[in-house]
């Protein structure tokens, strides 16, 4: 196996979106030399709770849970607060859900993991899902100013919007779904972007599952997405 450049594999996110702990596990360690980070998505979730989060962290990743909280202020801080305590770096919240509630994400947050002796996490506000081709063009910087008065430290974003979000909240980690090698299905990604782009664009984290997990061989897939993000940076 070619060396790995560790800047490069903490810029990945693995996403598990399997509804199985042992398949995600299996995904985990295939993958774990390529992967920094790992996404446990709503199917993973609901199939196996918390456990996750353990089993998934126990690999060596630093885990996303994204769950895309949406209620109102109190139901989302208080989980908020109860995921906090659990490990997990990334946390992902709907901004459609306004400030209040963004807000009172951030804190629950915050303090579940500070109430565990644990790092301060990052809360991500999803702006609007790479799915969405008919969003309109305001609905973007609009959401990412909301993110940036909660106090959310990120945001999720298509590629394309990467250069916007950064002139609306430059300090804001950003983070890309609806990763695809040239030549792959795009599936119901209306937004989606080859690793280059999007890290020539600016992005801090990218999220990739199917590019890597459908693929017939899903290891040679991932030194394709590294080799590709090598040649964009000039490694």
């Amino acid at each position: 196996m070619a060396e790995i450049d560790a800047d490069i594999r903490n810029k990945l996110a693995l996403a598990l979106d399997v509804d199985d702990l042992v398949a995600a596990i299996r995904l985990g360690r295939e993958l774990k030399d390529y992967f920094g980070v790992a996404k446990i998505g709503l199917e993973l979730y609901s199939a196996a709770g918390p456990e996750a989060i353990g089993a998934i962290a126990d690999l060596g990743y630093r885990v996303f849970l994204d769950l895309k909280l949406h209620d109102i202020p109190t139901t989302v801080g208080k989980s908020a607060r109860v995921l906090g305590a659990l490990g997990i770096e990334y946390l992902t919240m709907h901004a459609l859900g306004g400030v209040e509630m963004l807000r009172a994400g951030v804190d629950g947050f915050e303090e579940g993991a500070r109430n565990a002796g644990l790092d301060q996490p990052t809360a991500l506000a999803i702006t609007v899902l790479t799915s969405d081709a008919d969003a309109p063009e305001h609905i973007m910087p609009k959401r990412v100013m909301l993110a940036a008065e909660a106090g959310c430290q990120g945001i999720v974003c298509a590629a394309g919007d990467l250069e916007q979000a950064h002139h609306y909240a430059p300090r804001m980690t950003r983070v890309v779904p609806g990763i695809r090698l040239p030549g792959d299905n795009v599936d119901d990604q209306a937004s989606a972007a080859s690793p280059a782009e999007a890290v020539t664009g600016g992005a801090d984290l990218l999220v990739i599952g199917r590019a890597v997990t459908r693929a017939d061989d899903s290891v040679a897939a991932a030194a394709a997405i590294h080799e590709s993000i090598a040649g964009a940076s000039g490694d």
